[in-house]
């Protein structure tokens, strides 16, 4: 019988894991058009793109704005977003289960 891992253990293996596929993994993800922006450019429409309110923000593009190695910028980049993404939803998990605890027992 395998040892079973804890949550905590699997929880900090889990974001170990993101963090080194944001970081290592990114890079390597395909420059093509995805998404919403293939069919704009299958039909047509993607020359009358204007650019983004944001789109000098630091992480714009999917890249670090100031760092002039690609594969750090990209990979910067990409742990910057797992640490948004997993910080707002260690937020509004927080707040979920005060909620709940908040609630009378019947």
């Amino acid at each position: 019988m395998r040892p079973r891992i804890s949550r905590k253990a699997f929880a900090v293996l889990a974001v170990v894991v993101c963090l080194a596929l944001a970081g290592f993994a990114s890079y390597y993800a395909s420059r093509s058009p995805d998404g919403l922006n293939r069919v704009a450019q299958d039909h047509g429409f993607d020359k009358q793109q204007k650019d983004h309110a944001a789109g000098d923000s630091p992480l714009a593009g999917y890249n670090a704005k100031g760092v002039d190695d690609k594969r750090l910028s990209g990979g910067l980049a990409g742990v910057a977003g797992v640490v948004v993404v997993l910080a707002f939803a260690s937020g509004l998990t927080y707040v979920v289960r005060r909620k709940r605890d908040d609630e009378p027992q019947d």
